[in-house]
């Protein structure tokens, strides 16, 4: 068989770049210390490689979701803590105002004390994250949260908007907790109604709970409800209950014999009378399930800074629902501490699971890429050998010519 010359320099010079190819990719090999650089390298574990790199590239966003959420749980957590430590000195001022011995200017000075400690729980509230957010503030991060209004009242202008953060596939954390259910939805201690006491009150009694007991009977028509006690003629005493229908109120609970022992029932409701009224004693109620932390201090302040009130049977009554609503208020607080301190231990658990994940898919990762960096060496001297070989064989033929023999 005849071989032509250019046949010949054609086999020669791609048998060199052949080997000159394998050598290359044998360099770029051991200078990367990857096995696999390109799909052609080895098909099948390329696709195992890039599926093991997108599952840590998940991985690496759900571990900063974790991080992101966790910094914003943290700063809820230890806010809120510092407001239930503070709300528990207040408690305690209040308690010591209550207490008879003292004087109206020992009682401004605990109603001053404890103004300075709402302005700081209401510092609190507007808490502002690393970005400037408020971080009670729902999802109207933007502005302040809490402030009073004309009536010397907190309001709260936010929104009850959860933020949430994807820490794992199909998982997701809350990253906030809202300002109304932290500090203004706590539970009315005594049910559904507020107090409202007279001024003119001579007995000593309280109003233990005013509830909804039958709602299908309960006819939601936003009325007060006025309670009278009369002198029964022998010895006791009635109790009447009329609404505040206008023009004319009506009797909704006529007038029967009182007994403390006995709810007073009417409308779906019933409500618990302790103690001892006199006769001509009254008070009223209005609907109100929720009460705020804030409101409920500035109404023990406003109480000590009015002159000896607190010392009356009205002011007495009114303390005793409002340290029961200051319980309900830091129970509140307690409540949603307890629900970033479960969220912080979610976090870790995930971020703990994604370490270990991590961890797998990148010794799988490390097994279909990382090359035995002494088998490629011994390859590449091989190749390197081949090639020389070849080099020297092509050079030494293309350089004989028909001259030579002639």
């Amino acid at each position: 068989m005849r071989i032509s010359t250019g046949q010949m320099f054609q086999q020669n010079t791609n048998s060199i770049l052949e080997k000159q190819s394998a050598t290359n990719t044998i360099m770029a090999q051991i200078s990367s210390g990857k096995r696999v650089n390109t799909a052609g390298d080895d098909p099948v574990a390329a696709i195992g490689i890039d599926n093991l790199k997108q599952k840590n590239a998940l991985v690496d966003q759900f571990v900063k979701n974790i991080d992101y959420a966790t910094n914003h749980i943290q700063q809820a957590e230890s806010q809120l803590g510092q407001a239930d430590t503070l709300a528990g000195s207040m408690k305690e001022l209040v308690l010591r105002g209550a207490n008879g011995s003292m004087t109206t200017a020992e009682r401004q000075v605990i109603a001053d004390d404890m103004r300075q400690s709402l302005e700081q729980l209401m510092s609190i509230a507007n808490t502002k994250d690393e970005s400037g957010n408020y971080i009670f503030a729902g999802n109207k991060t933007n502005s302040a949260p809490f402030a009073f209004d004309n009536n010397d009242q907190v309001v709260y202008s936010g929104d009850s908007g959860i933020r949430k953060s994807n820490i794992a596939a199909g998982v997701q954390v809350n990253t906030n907790v809202a300002g109304d259910a932290a500090f203004m939805n706590a539970a009315n201690a005594m049910g559904d109604y507020g107090v409202n006491y007279s001024s003119t009150q001579q007995g000593d009694f309280v109003v233990s709970s005013a509830k909804i007991t039958n709602s299908t009977s309960y006819v939601d028509n936003n009325y007060t409800y006025t309670f009278e006690f009369t002198d029964d003629g022998a010895g006791g005493l009635n109790v009447e209950v009329k609404d505040s229908a206008s023009p004319t109120a009506n009797i909704v609970s006529a007038a029967s014999t009182f007994d403390a022992s006995v709810p007073v029932k009417f409308n779906g409701m019933a409500v618990k009378i302790d103690g001892e009224p006199k006769a001509n004693d009254s008070f009223s109620i209005k609907e109100q399930p929720q009460v705020s932390i804030f409101d409920t201090f500035s109404k023990a302040i406003a109480l000590f800074e009015n002159g000896d009130e607190a010392q009356t049977p009205a002011g007495q009554s009114e303390l005793a629902q409002l340290l029961n609503n200051i319980d309900s208020g830091v129970n509140q607080m307690s409540q949603q501490r307890s629900v970033t301190g479960n969220s912080l231990k979610a976090l870790q658990q995930y971020s703990d699971n994604h370490t270990d994940e991590k961890l797998i898919n990148t010794s799988a990762l490390s097994r279909l890429e990382d090359l035995d960096l002494a088998s490629a060496i011994t390859e590449f001297e091989k190749q390197q050998l081949a090639l020389n070989a070849v080099s020297s064989v092509f050079s030494k033929i293309s350089s004989t010519s028909l001259f030579d023999y002639i």
